[in-house]
């Protein structure tokens, strides 16, 4: 518990630290990090009356993936492990990470069953579905055979964790999920290079390298899973031409040609390989039968 002078009757509301942090000590420490908090607002501190706080909520900030999993676990989580067994008449897998989740069921039914109920669960604690984000679509082993007999094109994809899932085929003609980089994520990506290559512009060329080598491979270790190896040789050859923007704004002599680009980029950037196993690999593994 905090301590202050007779508090006023404004309150405010601020994502900055709080200026009785730097004179009174907290026994609580928040981090107002792009998180909204109300407390009272005060002239003189003094130890004798309470200063309270009151967090509204968080958005963004470094706590809120931890309370929306903390919250979301007895809202959703407790609740859908139940739903499945009294309601459901065929297999469900819930995947969920924070606020993103994605419900799969076997029969049609059951999904539009839970979309009606979890639309009631939530609106209990003030919450709901995200409309633009929320939606049914056919998908899976049997998805593009089933559309094929209605006369409708192929099977719909959705987004998850930086991915776009789509139902594809092996060469053997077998069924496989294939999983692709989202391109507004990747676009959105070069843009943040391009910017801090700008800062780095003037940098000795071994150190950018060295800062570009972190970054493209901290972007592989994420996204190198199978199948999606075309995207990050597309990322990789989009680099590399950042980078020659960047060395030939340095000055009208010695700007590097393609040649020498080609020379840095196998000094310097890794090549796209597969880092993650396929998801039934992963699955076995972890969940051994």
């Amino acid at each position: 518990m905090a301590y202050c002078a007779g508090a006023w009757h404004k309150r405010r509301s601020t994502a900055e630290p709080c200026p009785f942090c730097l004179i009174v000590p907290l026994a609580i420490n928040v981090l107002p990090l792009k998180t909204q908090v109300k407390h009272w607002d005060t002239t003189s501190p003094t130890p004798h009356y309470p200063l309270e706080f009151e967090i509204t909520f968080c958005v963004r900030g470094v706590t809120s993936p931890l309370l929306a999993n903390i919250y979301l676990h007895y809202v959703f989580d407790l609740w859908v492990n139940v739903w499945r067994q009294k309601w459901a008449t065929g297999e469900v897998i819930v995947v969920r990470y924070a606020d993103d989740i994605v419900l799969g069921f076997q029969n049609q039914t059951d999904a539009d069953r839970c979309r009606e109920h979890l639309s009631e669960r939530l609106k209990k604690f003030g919450l709901e579905l995200h409309p633009d984000k929320t939606r049914r679509i056919e998908f899976g082993r049997f998805a593009e055979l089933n559309r094929n007999k209605r006369g409708e094109g192929k099977p719909e994809t959705f987004g998850f964790l930086g991915f776009s899932h789509i139902c594809g085929k092996t060469q053997n003609g077998k069924f496989s999920l294939k999983r692709k980089t989202i391109a507004k994520r990747m676009v959105a990506k070069l843009k943040d290079i391009k910017l801090k290559l700008r800062q780095r512009m003037h940098d000795p060329v071994a150190q950018m390298g060295e800062w570009l080598k972190s970054v493209v491979q901290g972007y592989f270790n994420y996204h190198a899973v199978p199948g999606n190896l075309s995207r990050l040789c597309v990322f990789r050859n989009r680099v590399i031409r950042l980078w020659r923007w960047a060395l030939r704004r340095r000055g009208q002599k010695h700007r590097p040609n393609w040649a020498r680009m080609s020379r840095l980029a196998e000094r310097w950037l890794p090549v796209p390989r597969a880092l993650h196993p396929y998801p039934d690999a992963r699955f076995s593994a972890k969940h051994p039968r």
